[in-house]
C-alpha cells in the first residue's frame, strides 16, 4: 500500500523573520480580554481568575514584511470588521505544565499582530452561546509583521499604538496586561502540549473599532516593530 499523499499537501504557513529566514507556524492561540480597559469596553469585568482564549487557523496569517504595506481583503458575510492590535509571541520550544520560568525560556521572538474580527458575527455567536470561530477564524484574519528574534527575553513594558488613516485609535502599554507573557504561556501549557512554531496573540488594549475598504492601518509596538495594512474591497 502506498503512503503517498492522494492530493497535494497544503503549504506550510510561515512568517518572515527580521534579518532573514522563515518561522514555520504550527498553531495560533489568542488571549481575550488581557487588558482591563478593553475588557470593560467589551462589556466584561476584568479578572485574574483565568485567561480567556480562542484560536485561529495557521493559514489565517497574513504576513507583512518590514517596509511593506499589506493588503487585507474585507471578508465576506459581515458589515462590521474591527481591528485589535496585539503583541505576538513566537515559541521556539514547548512542553506541558510549564512553570512561568520554564515558559519564558520557550520564547523565540516577537511580532506585531492584528486580530481582525467580524464583530457582528462574533456578537451573534455570543448571544447564542456559540463558539467565536465564525467571527475570529477566516482568511487573512491574522495580519502579522516580521518576527524579531528575542532569545527568551521577556517583554514587560512597551507602548502599543494603532493609527487608522493617521488618527490614533488604540494606545496602551504591555505593562497593562492582566496576565504576563510567561503566565499566559504557562496557562496554555496546562491544556495543550505547546510546540516550537506556536504563536500566541497576547490581547489588545482599548480602542478597538471598525475598518472599511480604503482604510490605512499603522501599528507599532515599542521594541518590536511596526505593521502597515490597507483594507481592500475583497
Amino acid at each position: 500500500m502506498s503512503d503517498s499523499y492522494v492530493i497535494a499537501p497544503p503549504a506550510q504557513p510561515a512568517v518572515p523573520v527580521a534579518g532573514g529566514g522563515l518561522f514555520p507556524v504550527r498553531r495560533i492561540y489568542c488571549v481575550a480580554r488581557n487588558y482591563a480597559a478593553h475588557a470593560r469596553e467589551m462589556g466584561a469585568d476584568p479578572t485574574r481568575e483565568a485567561p480567556f482564549f480562542f484560536t485561529k487557523p495557521a493559514d489565517a496569517l497574513l504576513p507583512v514584511r518590514s517596509g511593506q504595506v499589506g493588503r487585507f481583503p474585507y471578508p465576506p458575510a459581515t458589515q462590521d470588521v474591527h481591528h485589535e492590535l496585539e503583541l505576538v509571541v513566537a515559541l521556539g520550544a514547548g512542553g506541558a505544565d510549564l512553570t512561568p520560568e520554564q515558559a519564558a525560556a520557550c520564547i523565540w521572538g516577537y511580532a506585531v499582530g492584528l486580530d481582525m474580527t467580524r464583530r457582528d458575527l462574533q456578537a451573534e455567536a455570543k448571544a447564542k452561546g456559540r463558539p467565536w470561530d465564525i467571527g475570529k477564524a477566516f482568511d487573512a484574519a491574522a495580519p502579522i509583521s516580521e518576527i524579531v528574534p528575542a532569545g527568551g527575553r521577556v517583554l514587560s513594558a512597551g507602548e502599543v499604538v494603532l493609527q487608522v488613516n493617521g488618527a490614533q485609535r488604540q494606545r496602551g502599554d504591555l505593562a497593562d496586561m492582566i496576565w504576563s507573557i510567561p503566565e499566559v504561556i504557562a496557562y496554555f501549557s496546562r491544556y495543550y502540549r505547546l510546540m516550537p512554531g506556536d504563536l500566541i496573540f497576547t490581547g489588545t488594549p482599548e480602542g478597538v473599532g471598525p475598518v472599511v475598504p480604503g482604510d490605512r492601518l499603522d501599528g507599532r509596538i515599542a521594541g518590536v516593530g511596526t505593521l502597515a495594512l490597507e483594507v481592500s474591497g475583497g
